[in-house]
């Protein structure tokens, strides 16, 4: 609450008329800053039945308990001097014990110099004194035994009326929080804005999609900004289809997640990470990203897929937009075709609102001219069996799906790859009835330099500290 004053002035400063009736609604809450300020120390507890929330100087008895318990022994001795001087009694000393609390004690020969007025009560005898209290040393006793009780009761105390009288500013704490809310977030998107490099989106209702160089701002402060590839969307009302094919880890869901992002930014009044944005407004936005199972359910991966797609196929109209990756992935290879091709042929004809579909069917490309579909892909260079994802989504279809350099990079063994291109060849040249059964050729296997010989090939013994030369050895050993 402190910062509002100051909140209110930056407010006021920029001049701007909505700026200045956010400022107008930053009520005044002094008063409670004061008080808690006067009343609560800087670094109070964890919990509030405890003692020490409270400040010194606030309230006269906590600090006179206070007092009590920190100076008890000195009052003690004060005391003592005091009914020393006030007795004449010299040999006059206050004891402590379990039984009857403090006491003053006589020894028996100084017993004719106590007098009525002192108020002396005997409390007990013993062999050569005796042993009495005051009303005085009594009230003392109750509140040096009893303060630091009472101290937290009355630390409790203050608190629940400091809470009471704050409890009648409550709606006004609420609405000016409010406020500071709406700031924050104008803040914290401008702050991006400018740091990053976004920009003002524009809008038209022709349904057109432009996005020239594109990014994932939540991908590109990981990777740094430098290192990620920016990538263009052009969507034309006529053509509203964008079908996506390429290689796994290409980019392909990064690539439909940052255009989901920048449509949701720019319809929140956020700049966008982009070099320039012109979009359509959209009523909802449908995904399908990503592989879950339902368990608890009972719901299977292809189950939850084709009820997402079905919230989406029933409730998007003309002015959504549906992102669906991979859809019919998770079921055989000729129903999990049929299904996307039907999803894309009722978008096209039914929905005519902006899409986004990836998939590894490679087939559905060709639905492009009766159904007015873009193909476009994400790009990949292959040298030889090594495969390099470039990240960059270029027109046009992709005619491969680079599955077996993939499975060459998590490091399958060299039989598996072997076996699965001779495969794939037969698949390829459409002899599918026979491939599984009578593909008897087996793969000649060059024998290559193994990952260890590798890795042992590029470290220098001389450079490594005992501690690097234990963990090399550990990952050697897990390489062979």
């Amino acid at each position: 609450l402190k910062v509002i004053p100051e909140l209110k002035h930056q407010l006021l400063s920029l001049d701007n008329q909505y700026t200045n009736s956010l400022a107008e609604q930053l009520l005044d809450l002094t008063h409670i800053t004061d008080l808690i300020d006067q009343a609560i120390v800087d670094n109070p507890p964890l919990t509030i039945k405890e003692g020490g929330l409270i400040k010194d100087g606030y309230n006269e008895e906590l600090d006179e308990l206070r007092y009590i318990r920190e100076n008890g022994k000195q009052w003690l001795s004060e005391f003592e001097q005091k009914e020393r001087e006030r007795t004449g009694i010299k040999g006059l000393k206050i004891g402590y014990n379990r039984v009857f609390g403090y006491y003053i004690e006589v020894t028996k020969s100084y017993l004719p110099m106590i007098k009525d007025e002192f108020e002396y009560t005997r409390k007990q005898s013993i062999s050569n004194a005796e042993r009495f209290v005051t009303p005085e040393l009594k009230e003392m006793e109750a509140k040096i035994l009893s303060a630091h009780d009472k101290m937290v009761a009355l630390e409790y105390e203050i608190f629940v009326q400091m809470r009471e009288y704050i409890k009648k500013d409550v709606h006004s704490i609420q609405d000016v929080a409010s406020v500071v809310a709406q700031v924050d977030v104008y803040q914290s998107l401008a702050s991006k804005a400018s740091h990053n490099g976004y920009v003002r989106p524009m809008f038209n209702d022709q349904h057109i999609v432009d996005i020239t160089n594109g990014r994932h701002g939540v991908i590109e402060q990981v990777i740094s900004r430098q290192n990620y590839v920016p990538n263009d969307l052009h969507i034309e009302h006529d053509a509203p289809i964008l079908l996506i094919t390429g290689p796994n880890m290409g980019g392909k869901s990064t690539y439909m997640r940052q255009i989901a992002l920048c449509v949701i930014m720019a319809q929140i009044g956020s700049f966008v990470p982009c070099e320039q944005a012109n979009l359509p407004v959209f009523d909802q936005i449908f995904t399908r990203i990503g592989a879950s199972d339902d368990l608890i359910s009972g719901q299977s991966t292809f189950m939850v897929e084709m009820l997402e797609a079905n919230n989406a196929l029933r409730y998007a109209s003309q002015d959504s937009l549906i992102i669906f990756d991979e859809i019919g992935r998770g079921t055989a290879t000729f129903d999990g075709m049929a299904i996307a091709q039907a999803m894309i042929e009722y978008i096209a004809t039914s929905i005519h609102c902006i899409t986004l579909f990836s998939t590894h069917y490679h087939e559905l490309t060709m639905m492009d001219e009766k159904f007015k579909i873009q193909n476009v892909h994400a790009s990949a260079s292959v040298e030889g069996d090594h495969i390099v994802f470039l990240y960059k989504i270029k027109p046009g279809r992709s005619h491969r799906s680079y599955g077996i350099n993939v499975a060459q990079l998590a490091k399958l063994p060299d039989e598996v790859i072997a076996r699965a291109q001779i495969i794939l060849k037969s698949l390829e040249d459409n002899n599918l009835e026979t491939v599984i059964s009578e593909t008897n050729e087996q793969p000649v296997i060059v024998q290559k330099e193994s990952e260890v010989e590798k890795t042992l090939s590029r470290i220098d013994p001389m450079a490594l500290s005992p501690i690097d030369a234990l963990s090399t050895l550990i990952e050697l050993k897990k390489l062979l």
